[in-house]
Formats: C-alpha cells, structure tokens, sequence
C-alpha cells in the first residue's frame, strides 16, 4: 500500500491576489531589479517541497506566493490599510519545482494589519500551488509563535490537528545565507 500523506489545508485567496499576469518567474522578493535598497523587514527564507497524497515530489509545480511588506500593506488597490507600501519589496513571486519536489523563497516576514474593527490578522503568505495532473490549491503559511495565530478566524477554521502544517517554525539561516535572516520548511501536499 502507497504511504498517505496529509493533504495541506485549503484556504481563502482573500481579496488581494495580484492576478496571474503580475507573476514573474522569480523567488526573491526583497530586492528589487535597479534598486539599491532592499525590502524592510526580517528576511527570511521559505523552503519546501510539493508531495502528491502518496508522498511522491512533484517536479515543475507551479508555485506563487503573496503577501503584504512589513508595515502589513498589499501592493493592491483593493487593500483599504493606509500603512506605507514600501517602494523596494517585490510583494510577489512565482517559481517551479526541482526533480525533487523542491522550491524556495527569499522574503520578508509580512506585518499583521486590521482584516476587521475587532480582528488583526497575523503575519501570513498565501500560496497557490498548480502542478499537471493535481488539483490546484490556495493556502496561507503563517509563522509560529505569532500571538495572533490564536485569534486568527481565518487560521482557526483549519481543524484543530491539521493546523500545524501551516505553521512555520523560523530558526536562524545556515552561513550561505542572507547573514541575521531565518529559514523555515514549508511542505505541501496535493490532491
């Protein structure tokens, strides 16, 4: 019998999905092509791998992320926060799978910003991962540790014993890395 491997939850795009014609093939979105300066905040690395149910890795996924820059605003029209956009984060970006199922992204941690009058929402990344053969999936990766987590209305309507997989613990970056970021695994797992 194939191993199981649990799916990763399936969660909302929200409002501020960039749409498919912004990406670019790109896992860097602290620094910007002909900017000196590079994205405020703690950088932070994301690395992961895409399974199938059976634990098998999915070469040439197709992953996408966004987010919000560190003051906890979006580079959309949309996004009613009047926190500063900040002139040198990428805010998204797209890469594909290595043989192994493998991706990676370099980041900034997101600020938390008001979703409502009474709910802030902790700092997250939305994922949309597409892979031939798969059914797509939109989820959020958040950051373990985060206070809001506990709060999030969003977060909590993952059950309970699924939860952990969209948490992220950070640590500190092997030496080839940015010096001061930190470095979290992500997995994914489609249907």
């Amino acid at each position: 019998f194939a191993a199981s491997c649990g799916l990763t939850p399936r969660q909302t795009a929200g409002p501020f999905y960039p749409g498919e014609s912004q990406f670019t093939a790109d896992n860097d979105l602290t620094r910007i092509p002909g900017h000196t300066l590079r994205a405020e905040g703690q950088v932070v690395y994301i690395k992961g791998q895409v399974l199938d149910q059976n634990c098998r890795a999915v070469a040439n996924a197709n992953v996408e992320i966004w987010q919000a820059c560190a003051s906890g605003k979006y580079n959309n029209s949309k996004d009613p926060n009047t926190a500063p956009l900040d002139p040198h984060f990428k805010y998204w970006g797209e890469t594909f799978t290595d043989q192994k199922g493998e991706y990676v992204f370099k980041t900034i941690i997101p600020g938390s910003y008001p979703a409502d009058t009474d709910w802030v929402r902790p700092p997250h990344i939305h994922f949309r991962i597409s892979a031939l053969g798969h059914r797509e999936l939109i989820t959020q990766m958040y950051f373990k540790g985060d206070a809001l987590n506990d709060k999030d209305a969003i977060l909590l309507d993952i059950p309970a014993g699924e939860r952990d997989s969209v948490i992220v613990d950070f640590q500190s970056s092997s030496a080839d890395l940015e010096p001061g970021s930190l470095t979290g695994n992500f997995n994914i797992t489609l249907r």
